[in-house]
């Protein structure tokens, strides 16, 4: 079934800017992509790296969603959602990047939802859900890591 923004949306109740066409259909993806300031990555492109702790908590998503980030400054929501008993999550995970929020394992399509990209579908599996980072440069006139911030 083919989901459109606007009936993410509804079922969420968090909306998304004007500027985002609400008719278009919600792309499905199963492997890595990117919103904003998140990437959702496949379990096994990051296996080595990231492990679920012994007694991680698991969550059940609920349709309204669950949030897993906030924009810089206190502002948008990113959020996961999914009918119910189809996806789980848990932010117990060691990275040894540390950028890990957590993982997620659906048996059906869930969704990213944020107001400023719109959503994004996930397609059946587990993927680790981290933060992205940038570097700086000389070009950019400062050095080292930090924080992509949307």
């Amino acid at each position: 079934m083919t989901m459109t923004l606007a009936e993410l949306t509804t079922r969420t109740g968090l909306d998304v800017l004007d500027h985002l066409e609400r008719q278009v259909a919600v792309p499905v993806v199963d492997g890595l992509q990117a919103q904003g300031d998140l990437l959702v990555i496949p379990y096994a492109f990051v296996e080595p790296a990231v492990r679920v702790h012994t007694y991680a908590y698991w969550q059940d998503v609920p349709a309204d969603g669950v949030e897993l980030l906030r924009s810089a400054a206190g502002g948008n929501p990113h959020a996961l959602v999914a009918d119910p008993g189809t996806c789980r999550w848990t932010p117990d995970v060691r990275d040894t990047m540390r950028l890990a929020l957590g993982m997620l394992e659906t048996s059906a399509v869930a969704y990213l939802i944020h107001p400023e990209h719109g959503g994004t579908g996930i397609a059946p599996g587990r993927y680790v859900v981290r933060r992205q980072r940038e570097r700086g440069t000389e070009r950019t006139g400062w050095s080292g890591n930090r924080m992509i911030a949307d």
